[in-house]
């Protein structure tokens, strides 16, 4: 153990922190941007992280490859991590603690080593068992393999481990409900300053100034030959929207994630041509995976208007997400998603999947911006309320904007975060401690 940590429960004392995270490098996957974005707020709050894992800028090893596996993780920009033990002993000299976010081979192989260098070890559970079966195919039928998953992930590696960091609450009770024994830390993944929305956005651009409310007011004011169209004023917003739909009024929707059965865009696709208004709806889906094809084929047989849907650099999606009206996010299962984060950051309003196995309904702030999962056709429903209600949807932006500065901003999920490592630490000394009595009195037994 490095003298070094004689100290370490110093609250004021900077920290050496290991990620160990199997694909560094592939900001294509949440839980590698979630690292990345740990690493750079820790360093911004005056700690030393190393990165270790695939694309690692100093630490890096070789890809482990598997049979069928990595051919499958690499369509959703995933990549698994060859053990090297030189380049775990060279990252984890000194350290204070070593994190580990997988449960996989190079995760477990990471644990030995600072265990043999005498270092404290916490983990992340970022992996569902349920994102597995999905991506299994006829694997997710078959009754009890998400829970022996979960018995595998804890036999491999978080029975060994004391402090884990769980992204929500919902992960927490499930861990819990399938044997658990460690501390369980609840600490969001957080979301980049990045995503902040903008204080000042075009016309056409923003929620907060209007965007699409002040846009379709306009379309409704004025018929097709600019004169002022008396029913559409008379009947209101919502009876107005009917007349506008002949007009180039376009609604911007977003979703995000991995193009994936468990992730079920198969539903926002299916809404959005169930949607009264689907000859104004620009859809957008950002993500990459095995179903791309599948549905790129649906959206252009069943949507009026081309569908945009494939990969986007993550350093795209702020503006991207700023420029849209409503995020959607039909996803089955999720940790706690990053994606719906970083959406309501922007000041987008969220429309959100309520399945027993997503937090991400937990963003939800009105029953507006929730929908039975699977639901086509009550997803079109609340499609359909927020382009008639474009005041409300104006209004509901920035609380939602709010609410994210005020409860899962990166700086505070960091600094929780901080605190995890110490008492793992802290932890750590007084079993060193505990056992030295016993050491002492084995060595004078032995001599």
């Amino acid at each position: 153990m490095p003298d070094s940590q004689n100290s370490a429960t110093d609250v004021d004392k900077p920290l050496t922190i290991a990620l160990v995270v199997d694909s560094v490098g592939n900001r294509g996957n949440g839980t590698s941007n979630s690292a990345l974005q740990y690493a750079r707020e820790l360093e911004n709050q005056g700690h030393h992280v190393r990165l270790v894992g695939v694309g690692a800028p100093d630490y890096p090893v070789e890809v482990h490859h598997l049979p069928f596996v990595s051919w499958l993780a690499a369509k959703q920009q995933m990549q698994f991590a060859e053990p090297d033990d030189a380049v775990f002993r060279k990252a984890f000299e000194d350290a204070d603690v070593v994190h580990i976010y997988m449960p996989f081979k190079f995760g477990r192989h990471a644990l030995a080593v600072a265990q043999s260098m005498e270092i404290p070890v916490t983990a992340g559970f970022h992996l569902q068992p349920e994102n597995v079966t999905y991506s299994a195919g006829p694997l997710r039928y078959i009754p009890g393999v998400p829970s022996l998953i979960y018995w595998l992930f804890d036999f491999w590696l978080y029975r060994h481990i004391g402090h884990i960091h769980t992204p929500s609450d919902m992960i927490a009770r499930q861990l819990r409900a399938h044997g658990y024994r460690a501390r369980l830390h609840v600490i969001s993944n957080g979301y980049s300053s990045r995503f902040h929305a903008a204080d000042t956005k075009s016309d056409n651009q923003g929620k907060g100034s209007g965007g699409f409310a002040e846009t379709l007011n306009d379309c409704l004011i004025k018929g097709g030959d600019g004169t002022l169209d008396e029913t559409n004023e008379r009947d209101g917003v919502g009876t107005s929207v009917q007349n506008a739909r002949s007009l180039q009024c376009a609604f911007r929707i977003v979703a995000s994630g991995r193009l994936t059965h468990e992730k079920d865009h198969e539903t926002l696709i299916r809404a959005v041509a169930l949607s009264r208004h689907a000859s104004q709806i620009d859809l957008t889906i950002c993500g990459t995976g095995p179903l791309q094809r599948h549905l790129r084929r649906l959206a252009k047989r069943l949507l009026p208007r081309k569908a945009h849907i494939g990969f986007h650099p993550n350093d795209d999606m702020p503006n991207l997400l700023r420029e849209a009206d409503l995020l959607v996010h039909p996803s089955i299962v999720d940790i706690e998603s990053l994606s719906v984060l970083e959406g309501i950051a922007s000041g987008l309003v969220p429309v959100i999947a309520d399945s027993p196995l997503s937090a991400a309904s937990q963003f939800a702030l009105t029953d507006s911006s929730v929908f039975p999962a699977r639901n086509a056709k009550a997803l079109a429903r609340r499609i359909d309320w927020w382009i008639e209600h474009p005041q409300e949807l104006a209004e509901w932006g920035p609380k939602y904007a709010q609410e994210a500065r005020e409860k899962y901003a990166l700086p505070q999920s960091v600094h929780r975060f901080v605190a995890m490592e110490r008492e793992a630490i802290a932890d750590a000394q007084k079993t060193r401690q505990s056992a030295v009595p016993g050491r002492r009195l084995l060595s004078l037994l032995q001599s």
